[in-house]
């Protein structure tokens, strides 16, 4: 290639090749979903697509590919996020509103061509699926500042919805309005948590004393910001380009590397991939009773099973005062290491989903 405009011809054939195959591929794609159809099978199998990504980033290295294991991942996550929509289309809902940080975190796995339902609670979300209005469901559950999201922990104790995915995803914030100097604003909109992971930034700007409004989500802060030309919004990049309300500054949060877990919930079970993660809700038979907790961990470190997290919250039961305690650990619900340590707890231990475990941060 001697020059610029063949370097272009060839990769315009380069082009057509990838387009040929990846029509061939999804040729493929939709008989996969006839036979899922009349079996019964999930349409979304993130051990499967998990197990696809690693497979190709380790090909990717060993031939000395340009390519790095994101850009593979993020190629191919859109490839499966089509692929899904050949096999069987399927509404995905989220805490909206559109824009919000669980908006992008639901597009970032499902892709833009999914079929996506706005809602304006956690709440809301889990009803959707339980009713099946919606296949999946997208809502936060801890942040890496501000810790575990109680109601989301809370509805997965008495839904029988479960997780079948988690993601991790960055979050920066904007500060953003419509004034044209600082001094023109008069209030401040942003969800409870988005003034909490900005404070510094308030302060810094003598800003900590403007009234300070929590609403529902940092997307609705930006549209109440784009209609009140005295107001201003903590939110997200993307939902102050959505809404049109101008940047003034970005990345206000306190911490650079605040990050938030999201799950995806749906009611299939996942197949063991060897690289799982599972959750559990654990309610003691005498959580009173001294050493019941660490007797519980013990059968655990029996099983050289290693716990991830543990988190107690009240268990809200009438005329109780007591604890349910939510763990995480790395395994899968079917492993025989994870039955032994269940099977000694059949009545205390509910199982809230087993699912491709997913590096911290990214």
């Amino acid at each position: 290639m001697k020059n610029l405009e063949e370097c272009r011809q060839h990769i315009d054939k380069i082009d057509d090749q990838i387009l040929e195959l990846l029509n061939k591929r999804m040729k493929v794609v939709e008989r996969v979903g006839v036979i899922k159809n009349e079996t019964g099978g999930a349409i979304y199998r993130p051990e499967r697509e998990k197990a696809i990504i690693k497979r190709l980033s380790i090909k990717n290295r060993d031939s000395g590919g340009l390519l790095n294991d994101s850009a593979i991942e993020a190629i191919y996550l859109e490839i499966f996020a089509v692929a899904r929509n050949l096999e069987l289309p399927e509404r995905i809902a989220y805490l909206g509103p559109e824009g919000s940080f669980t908006h992008q975190a639901a597009e970032s796995r499902f892709g833009a061509m999914s079929s996506y339902l706005s809602l304006s609670s956690i709440q809301s979300v889990f009803k959707t699926i339980e009713a099946g209005r919606a296949k999946f469901g997208v809502v936060p559950i801890e942040n890496s500042r501000d810790g575990v999201v109680g109601e989301t922990l809370d509805l997965l104790a008495k839904s029988p919805i479960k997780i079948v995915s988690e993601l991790y995803m960055p979050i920066h914030m904007a500060f953003v309005s419509k004034a044209r100097e600082l001094k023109d604003i008069k209030r401040i909109y942003s969800k409870d948590k988005g003034f909490g992971q900005c404070r510094e930034f308030l302060q810094e700007h003598e800003l900590i004393n403007i009234e300070q409004i929590p609403v529902e989500s940092t997307a609705k802060a930006a549209i109440l910001a784009a209609a009140d030309p005295e107001a201003a919004a903590i939110c997200s990049h993307i939902a102050a380009k959505l809404y049109g309300v101008p940047t003034m500054f970005e990345n206000v949060e306190d911490t650079v590397d605040n990050t938030t877990r999201f799950v995806i919930l749906s009611d299939f079970k996942n197949g063991i991939s060897k690289e799982d993660k599972t959750s559990i809700l654990v309610k003691l038979k005498d959580p009173l009773k001294a050493g019941s907790l660490v007797n519980f961990l013990q059968d655990f470190n029996n099983e050289k099973i290693n716990l991830s997290k543990i988190e107690s919250r009240p268990s809200k039961e009438k005329n109780k005062m007591g604890y349910w305690f939510f763990i995480d650990f790395f395994g899968h619900i079917d492993d025989e290491a994870v039955q032994r340590v269940i099977n000694k707890h059949p009545k205390e231990v509910t199982w809230l989903g087993s699912y491709v475990k997913e590096k911290y941060g990214v």
